[in-house]
């Protein structure tokens, strides 16, 4: 059974962020095999955080997810600005979950 925290919600958001960023990315809008490898990512982060089954859970797929958004920030598309609000929202709020999640830093109430 799945407890619904502020923790597993703020998870929630970055890997929804990231995916909606690998599909647009996917769509034209920058490197595409990198943006299949972030979709199959960050679906499996957002699997894992329901499922414990997945090979090699969720604080690993995190890490992995932002290493492939922090690169394609930096491999953006042709357009100067083009995207760059999702991209960076989601590696914000990943960065945010690991950093509960390894109890780096404790909020009452959070973690």
């Amino acid at each position: 059974m799945v407890t619904f925290s502020i923790l597993l919600l703020i998870g929630l958001l970055g890997g929804v962020i990231a995916l909606i960023d690998g599909v647009q990315r996917a769509r034209g809008r920058g490197t595409a095999v990198l943006a299949i490898i972030e979709i199959v990512v960050a679906a499996l982060f957002l699997l894992s955080l329901f499922l414990p089954g997945i090979p090699f859970g969720s604080l690993v797929l995190a890490v992995v997810t932002l290493i492939v958004l922090t690169v394609q920030l930096v491999l953006r598309g042709g357009r100067k600005r083009a995207g760059i609000g999702l991209t960076v929202a989601a590696i914000i709020l990943l960065v945010v979950w690991i950093v509960l999640v390894q109890n780096w830093l404790v909020i009452p109430g959070v973690n």
